[in-house]
């Protein structure tokens, strides 16, 4: 191992997608043997896990139905304010307002980019206390 390099702490993503290949790509990418991802099919799955459960980050899809990905931003924040957020969408123009989440990637991404942006979130959070 390398000296300089930090350990890569586990971390728990909650990944909330309505299309599976979708959820089973992201995995993929986040590497699913080093963080712990949690998966979730829509936005009301997605609030009932947060209601119950910590996660490092949680990851949404934009459009799906029951609850669209702005309307799980602003009932998540309002359980856990400090909850990073980061949405993946191919509607960035279409994102309604209010919308807070931290990051947003579009779709479609690169796998450097989303790895990038997954990373500086979790960053951020480790210098945050919950």
């Amino acid at each position: 191992m390398d000296k300089g390099k930090k350990p890569i702490r586990k971390r728990r993503i909650l990944l909330v997608d309505d299309d599976l290949d979708m959820r089973e790509l992201v995995k993929s990418i986040l590497d699913a043997n080093v963080h712990e991802i949690v998966e979730a099919n829509n936005g009301a799955e997605a609030i009932v896990l947060v209601a119950y459960r910590r996660f490092d980050l949680v990851m949404t899809d934009y459009k799906m139905p029951l609850v669209n990905g702005s309307e799980l931003a602003v009932a998540i924040k309002e359980l856990v304010p400090s909850q990073p957020i980061l949405m993946l969408t191919g509607y960035g123009n279409a994102l309604r307002q209010p919308n807070p989440v931290d990051a947003v990637v579009r779709k479609p991404f690169s796998v450097e980019h989303l790895r990038a942006t997954v990373a500086k979130i979790l960053s951020a959070s480790d210098h945050t206390t919950t």
